[in-house]
C-alpha cells in the first residue's frame, strides 16, 4: 500500500480503473469506498490527467459530462487541493471565488424558503423564491468568463478535458435554471404539497449542481490554473473580464501585477493592404469592418479563429483570448456536431452556405456561415456573419428624403 501511495503512475492507473468501473455501472458507493481505502489523498492534477487520458483514449466527452458529478462525489473528501496563496482583490481567481460566495448566499436563501414553506404564506414565499432564482441567472456571466477567458489558456497548454467537461455541465445548469424559472412561474396558487414537490423535483437538483460546480472550481480548476498560468496571462484575463461582466459581485479595487506588460497602441498607419480593386491602411480597414452592420468572425482552413469584428453593438460576445482557438472549442459540446458538419461540407465542396435564424429575447437574429475559396476553388476558411434584422423586418413603405435616426445622432 505504501508503494502505491508514493507511486504516481500506479495511483493514476488505479484511479483510471475506478472511473472505468463507474462508466460500466459498478455501484458508485462501492467505488468510492475503494478509493478512500486505497488512495487516501490524490493530488488534484493527477485526477485531471486521468480524465484527460480517458477522453484521449476514446471515452466520449458526453459520457464524461454525465459522469462528472458522480466522479466528484466519489472523489470528494479524497481529492486534496494544493494550498492557494492569498490573492489580492481584483485578481481573476479572487473574483471567481467571491462570486461563488455570492451564489452560495442565493442558494441558502432558496433553501430557507424551502424550510419555511409550512410556516410562511405561499404567495410571499413564492415571490422570494423567484427573486433568489432570478439572481442565480447571473451565474451565466461567471461561466462565460471561464469559457471565453480561462479555458483558452488551458487549451494552449494541451489541457482540453476539464474545459470540455465543465462547459457541458455549464449548459446543463443553464437548462436547469430555465426549467426552474418556468416551474415557479406556473406555481402561482399552488398548494403547500405542490410547492414542496416543485422544490424537490426542480430546484433541489439545480442547487446541488451549482454547489458541485463551486467545489470543482475551487478544489480542481482554480488551483490547476494558478499553477500553470503566469501573471501576464492573468492580467490579460483581468483586462477582458469587464466586457462580459461580474456575477453578483464586483471587485472593490482594480488589480495590476507588479510586472504587468504595457500594451503599445497600434496606430494602424503602416503599409497599405492592397486588393484587386483598391487599398486601405490598417486603420481604415479596421474602421470599415467595425462599422458594417453585421458581426464577422473568420475561421481559417486549420479551423482556428483568426479574426472577429469589434462593432459597437455586437450580438455575441467575442474575446481576444478566442484568437487561434480551435473553433470547436468556441461552442458548447451540444452544438459541436453541427459545427463539424458545416466544416466538413465546406471543405468537401458539398456546400458553401449555411443559414440559421433565431429569436433572441424578442430580436430576430440571422446567422450565416460562408465557405471562403480562392480563385482555384480551394478552401480558405469559414466566415460567420451575424445580423440583428429586427428593425429591417419592421420597415414599410419608402424613405426617399434624408432622415437621420435619433440613435445615430449620438455618433
Amino acid at each position: 500500500m505504501s508503494e502505491m501511495m508514493t507511486n504516481s503512475k500506479k495511483r493514476k492507473q488505479l484511479l483510471k480503473q475506478m472511473i472505468t468501473q463507474l462508466h460500466k455501472g459498478i455501484a458508485p458507493e462501492q467505488v468510492r469506498s475503494q478509493l478512500v481505502e486505497m488512495l487516501g489523498e490524490i493530488p488534484y492534477d493527477e485526477v485531471v490527467e486521468v480524465e484527460q487520458e480517458l477522453i484521449a483514449e476514446g471515452l466520449p466527452s458526453e459520457e464524461v459530462v454525465k459522469l462528472c458529478d458522480i466522479h466528484s462525489q466519489a472523489l470528494k473528501g479524497v481529492v486534496s487541493p494544493r494550498p492557494q496563496s492569498r490573492l489580492p482583490v481584483g485578481h481573476p481567481v479572487h473574483t471567481f471565488v467571491q462570486e461563488n460566495r455570492a451564489v452560495q448566499l442565493e442558494i441558502s436563501g432558496l433553501e430557507q424558503c424551502r424550510d419555511e414553506i409550512d410556516s410562511r404564506p405561499g404567495a410571499d414565499n413564492l415571490l422570494q423564491m423567484q427573486a433568489h432564482l432570478n439572481n442565480l441567472f447571473d451565474v451565466d456571466k461567471h461561466y462565460k468568463r471561464k469559457e471565453n477567458l480561462l479555458f483558452p489558456y488551458l487549451e494552449k497548454l494541451g489541457i482540453t478535458g476539464p474545459p470540455t467537461v465543465m462547459w457541458g455541465v455549464h449548459d446543463e445548469i443553464r437548462g436547469q435554471l430555465k426549467a426552474a424559472r418556468e416551474a415557479l412561474s406556473t406555481a402561482q396558487g399552488a398548494t403547500i404539497d405542490e410547492l414542496k414537490s416543485v422544490f424537490s423535483l426542480v430546484l433541489q437538483p439545480l442547487l446541488a449542481a451549482l454547489e458541485e460546480m463551486v467545489y470543482k472550481e475551487e478544489h480542481i480548476l482554480f488551483p490547476m490554473c494558478l499553477d500553470r498560468l503566469d501573471e501576464a496571462d492573468w492580467y490579460e484575463i483581468y483586462r477582458q473580464t469587464a466586457e462580459i461582466g461580474y456575477c453578483l459581485y464586483e471587485p472593490e479595487a482594480s488589480w495590476k501585477p507588479e510586472h504587468a506588460p504595457e500594451k503599445i497602441p497600434d496606430t494602424g498607419e503602416g503599409e497599405r493592404v492592397r486588393t484587386p480593386s483598391g487599398s486601405f491602411t490598417a486603420a481604415e480597414l479596421i474602421a470599415i469592418l467595425n462599422t458594417l452592420p453585421v458581426d464577422i468572425t473568420f475561421v481559417d482552413r486549420e479551423d482556428k479563429v483568426k479574426y472577429f469584428s469589434q462593432g459597437r453593438d455586437r450580438i455575441f460576445h467575442r474575446m481576444l483570448s478566442v484568437l487561434n482557438r480551435d473553433v470547436r472549442m468556441c461552442h458548447p459540446p451540444g452544438s459541436v456536431g453541427i459545427v463539424e458538419r458545416i466544416l466538413e461540407d465546406f471543405k468537401s465542396g458539398r456546400q458553401s452556405r449555411a443559414p440559421f435564424w433565431i429569436d433572441m429575447k424578442g430580436r430576430f437574429i440571422h446567422i450565416e456561415y460562408f465557405a471562403l475559396r480562392d480563385g482555384d476553388g480551394q478552401y480558405l476558411g469559414t466566415l460567420e456573419v451575424s445580423q440583428d434584422l429586427t428593425g429591417l423586418r419592421a420597415l414599410e413603405g419608402e424613405q426617399r428624403l434624408l432622415s437621420y435616426a435619433e440613435e445615430r445622432e449620438k455618433l
